[in-house]
């Protein structure tokens, strides 16, 4: 059995003072006109963070996955091959992953594809029919699949040896192995870190603003110039960020203590 641990008690007057934070930063919203129209401007924003980060975590994910499996099977070429690409893309800054694939992979993609088009009779497209969002979203999937390789290749080696000999002595093949005994004990590990790297997403998704796509960053940027109001405005910006990112960390708070709660009974 588990002890609590000691912050389990503590309690959360850093909540209480961003609670009173966020109070005071409502009421300036609700009584000046500034505010309002820097908000309403940048709600169209919100909508564009939410889905890059949604649908580039889940590629992330998905790909992250599958690189901690290719580093974990018996194959040498698959293991190395999976290891070189988590090295190198984790030693790249996100934007510069950013600009790489926007500027470099895009273009070479576009290239490759009018070749084999060419050769088979498929309608060309230009370099302008790739939009810079999908680049930002591919670029963000690209960058954190490594890093979220290793939270589940540390996951999956987590679980206990004696576990996948026993579902071997059942006669389980490697996908039902996977499926009904080492994955649902190493999504309890994996669960925390990768709550984490979403946070971290929501974040850095701020730099696709770099290649000018309209999310709250790129708006924030738009307004301030146009009104320059830049204390407002990014006040605002602030604003709407903290309140997804501590949502996100208080709802991963609360699912990481119901699982430990789980694990001591």
């Amino acid at each position: 059995m588990l002890s609590p641990s000691p912050q389990d008690n503590d309690f959360p007057w850093w909540l209480v003072a961003l609670a009173g934070l966020a109070a005071f930063a409502l009421w300036r919203v609700l009584t000046e006109d500034i505010y309002l129209q820097v908000l309403s401007t940048l709600r169209r924003g919100v909508w564009v963070t939410v889905m890059v980060t949604l649908v580039g975590f889940a590629m992330a994910s998905a790909a992250g996955l599958g690189l901690a499996l290719m580093s974990l099977t018996r194959s040498l070429v698959l293991r190395q091959i999976a290891r070189f690409y988590i090295e190198v893309v984790r030693g790249v800054p996100i934007i510069v992953l950013l600009l790489y694939v926007a500027f470099v992979f895009a273009p070479a993609f576009v290239g490759g594809y009018n070749w084999v088009a060419e050769n088979v009779g498929f309608s060309e497209i230009r370099t302008r029919d790739f939009p810079l969002l999908w680049r930002a979203v591919i670029a963000l999937a690209v960058g954190y699949s490594a890093f979220i390789a290793e939270v589940f290749r540390a996951g999956l080696q987590s679980v206990d040896p004696g576990q996948i000999e026993a579902a071997n002595a059942l006669g389980l093949n490697r996908w039902n192995r996977f499926r009904h005994i080492v994955f649902p004990q190493a999504i309890r590990t994996i669960l925390p870190p990768l709550g984490n790297d979403f946070v971290a997403m929501v974040k850095d998704s701020s730099l696709v603003s770099v290649l000018g796509v309209m999310d709250v960053t790129q708006l924030g940027k738009v307004t301030a110039a146009s009104n320059f109001r830049y204390f407002e405005t990014y006040n605002v910006v602030a604003m709407i960020y903290l309140t997804i990112t501590v949502t996100l960390s208080l709802l991963l708070r609360r699912l990481e203590r119901r699982m430990r709660q789980g694990d001591r009974r």
